[in-house]
């Protein structure tokens, strides 16, 4: 009785090692899973753009597997493409595909870590710029530079440039 509840104490912790180790594939596969019971559309068309994704990545014939980077590159360009046809899709008044990609959005940026806010980001910035030595806009390219490889991930390169912009021109 005892060794029996410890053996299926051991099965549990593995269990939820296991899920905590998840690959992005995995997760959207039991994610897909569960969007097809739910019924739910948004999810099962923002999580198979995803999936697609993915394979194609993956069968891209460079022989690489995909390592966690490259996965949250691969998903910030998913969240650009449909960001910039929202826009498009706003500004020819056609609110219900601008609906569409508001919702793949969403289901899209689950799967990214989470983002800096402004606040945060700005103070970050701050600190690139002043071990850089930065001062006018000429240096905008190193910091740019230092704030991308060190943020990847963690916030919008359009978002970093503009702070960055305001900053070196006050």
């Amino acid at each position: 009785m005892v060794k029996s509840f410890f053996l299926y104490k051991t099965a549990i912790k593995k269990a939820t090692l296991q899920i905590n180790k998840m690959t992005l594939q995995e997760k959207i596969n039991t994610d897909l899973k569960a969007a097809m019971k739910a019924k739910d559309a948004a999810a099962k068309r923002g999580i198979r753009a995803i999936k697609a994704q993915l394979l194609l990545a993956k069968t891209d014939g460079s022989g690489k597997d995909l390592d966690e980077a490259s996965e949250i590159k691969l998903l910030q360009k998913l969240v650009k493409q449909r960001k910039d046809s929202l826009s498009i899709y706003e500004k020819q008044g056609r609110a219900d595909l601008a609906q569409v990609e508001i919702e793949e959005i969403a289901v899209i940026e689950k799967y990214l870590p989470k983002q800096m806010d402004t606040e945060a980001l700005t103070v970050f910035i701050k600190e690139i710029i002043a071990k850089t030595g930065a001062s006018s806009m000429k240096d905008m390219g190193k910091v740019m530079g230092m704030a991308s490889g060190q943020l990847a991930g963690k916030a919008d390169g359009k978002t970093i440039s503009t702070i960055v912009k305001k900053l070196l021109t006050s």
